[in-house]
């Protein structure tokens, strides 16, 4: 295929270097270049305005991204219903309490379908795209919304659990999809801020549940938890109504040699010119093919080989961290916990909220530290602060008294606050950049897959270890989170690379070179050196 490319009065305009381009050059390399240099090149601001429908539908993604929560925090929140525990639950030493099984199959079973959904999410949207992949999530998702309203009584708990484990299914195919498409079309200017918004979305929706259970959770019908069930519906219709426009990924277009679409729709995402969505298109066709080269196949298995372990594990531990670290218990546990401790029900759906509004402004923080103090910093010390917070609030569990108590829930704000700034955020950035384009999906479905299985085990564990009729350990769960947080900052400390304003075709070759993680962010890498070249060689004419 020719490559149409603009004349150097255009290049310059741009502030590209036109020396990068060498008579003699293959075209498809000679595009690729270029496209590199105008990502490198471009601000927030001119990214934005150059790729308004890029970002709109990076909007689009990450609000379809918001069920992914809301149905999580929606159960959870649900316990904190009294009108639940009595319909689902049964009557212990004054109160109504919901039996520690049940927790751990409403819980456990979602985190466990997820797993299930989300490896096979990888074959399933490479096969038949990123967009079907949504539409089939949207589908399983009105079923298992319907179930979960339809069940009452202690007779429908396996009525409820049946459209909670459905969800799980939705939770896997969307968090794993919904952030391959979103790292596929966002410019590079933009990746890290639109891959952190999923974030975002993922606090936002446990707000919105709080003022919904703050508003109905006193009634004493069934539809003091039913209201924020049928609110699902909303965000499912929205979707629904939109998903007709939705652009196909040109990533996956190109791999399957639609050039011609993918051309089409580079072309509606932001290209201005042809010439601009050729040069496009011929950066992930030489992206891929190097990806080729290394992951012929293109299996789950080829996720574990060669160079690709090391990507693997890079990309996908900050997601378990996140899981292991005690976030669990943090956001699904407070307004439980706040009622043990003595606080009114009304009273602990106020602190849900202001809990909510603390992760949300921690969410928007992460916005404007995550390309300027880096994945890699934000993530270590933030797992490392976070470390402290949970021995702290382990440390005032261990007593009875009233401002230890208040002390632990405070723990629990500035641990939701540091979540969302740090891992809560950079995890899906991570997540998203590391892995290799051919096994970009593959990758994602198996940090999701590997973040379901922590979740299941303690979504299992957790009411037997905290509920006051188990073990009854409350808040002291936390030196448990800490312990691990402690392994997890030294892991960090050695593994985790610094890839922000890098390129996919850049990152792919820091780990072909086996760059150590601690030398990434001063690696000056091929692409680098011929931009550098190419602005020398226009500066000297």
């Amino acid at each position: 295929m020719s490559t149409n490319v603009s004349s150097d009065g255009d290049m310059e305009k741009k502030g590209l270097p036109t020396a990068a381009v060498e008579e003699g050059d293959s075209a498809p390399y000679t595009g690729a270049q270029l496209a590199d240099a105008e990502e490198h090149k471009a601000s927030i601001v001119q990214a934005i305005k150059e790729n308004k429908q890029a970002v709109l539908w990076c909007i689009f993604a990450i609000w379809t991204s918001l069920l992914v929560s809301f149905d999580a925090n929606a159960s959870g929140n649900a316990l904190g219903i009294v009108e639940f525990r009595k319909d689902f639950g049964s009557y212990y030493q004054g109160g109504w309490v919901l039996a520690a099984q049940w927790q751990s199959l409403f819980w456990a079973g979602p985190s466990a379908s997820s797993v299930v959904s989300a490896l096979f999410c990888g074959q399933i949207s490479d096969y038949i795209g990123r967009k079907w992949t949504i539409v089939i999530a949207l589908v399983i998702s009105y079923v298992a919304i319907t179930l979960e309203i339809v069940a009452s009584g202690q007779n429908g708990n396996g009525i409820f659990f049946a459209g909670r484990f459905l969800n799980g299914f939705v939770v896997g195919l969307l968090i794993t999809v919904c952030s391959s498409y979103i790292g596929e079309i966002a410019p590079l200017a933009l990746r890290g801020l639109m891959t952190a918004m999923i974030a975002f979305v993922y606090a936002l929706a446990p707000l919105i549940v709080s003022l919904i259970v703050n508003s109905t959770g006193t009634q004493t019908t069934p539809w003091a938890y039913r209201t924020v069930f049928i609110t699902q519906y909303g965000f499912v219709g929205v979707a629904t109504l939109l998903i007709p426009w939705m652009p196909e990924s040109p990533w996956w277009l190109a791999s399957k040699g639609r050039d011609e679409q993918a051309l089409k729709t580079l072309r509606k995402l932001g290209s201005a010119t042809d010439a601009d969505a050729t040069r496009k298109l011929d950066l992930i066709k030489v992206t891929l093919e190097k990806a080729r080269q290394e992951t012929e196949g293109a299996t789950y298995i080829e996720c574990f080989r060669y160079s690709n372990l090391r990507r693997t594990m890079v990309s996908t531990l900050p997601l378990s961290i996140q899981a292991m670290g005690g976030i669990l218990f943090i956001n699904g546990y407070l307004t439980y916990y706040a009622q043990l401790a003595g606080y009114s029900t009304p009273d602990s759906y106020h602190l849900s909220i202001i809990y909510n509004v603390v992760s949300i402004c921690g969410c928007v923080c992460s916005w404007f530290v995550i390309d300027k103090v880096g994945r890699r910093n934000l993530t270590l010390g933030g797992t490392a602060a976070l470390t402290v917070v949970l021995l702290i609030a382990g440390g005032l569990a261990t007593t009875k008294k009233t401002p230890d108590i208040r002390g632990v829930i405070a723990m629990m704000m500035i641990y939701t606050f540091v979540y969302s700034i740090t891992i809560g955020s950079t995890a899906y950035t991570i997540l998203t950049e590391n892995a290799t384009a051919r096994l970009r999906v593959k990758t994602i479905g198996i940090g999701v897959a590997f973040q379901g299985v922590w979740y299941t085990v303690m979504n299992i564990a957790l009411p037997y270890l905290f509920n006051p009729n188990e073990a009854n350990l409350g808040a002291k769960v936390s030196f448990i989170f800490g312990g691990i947080s402690v392994l997890s900052c030294i892991y960090l400390y050695f593994q985790q690379p610094e890839t922000a304003h890098r390129s996919y075709e850049e990152l792919d070759l820091m780990y072909a070179a086996k760059v150590p993680a601690r030398e990434f962010k001063k690696y000056i890498t091929e692409v680098q050196m011929q931009i550098s070249n190419g602005v020398k060689g226009e500066e000297s004419i």
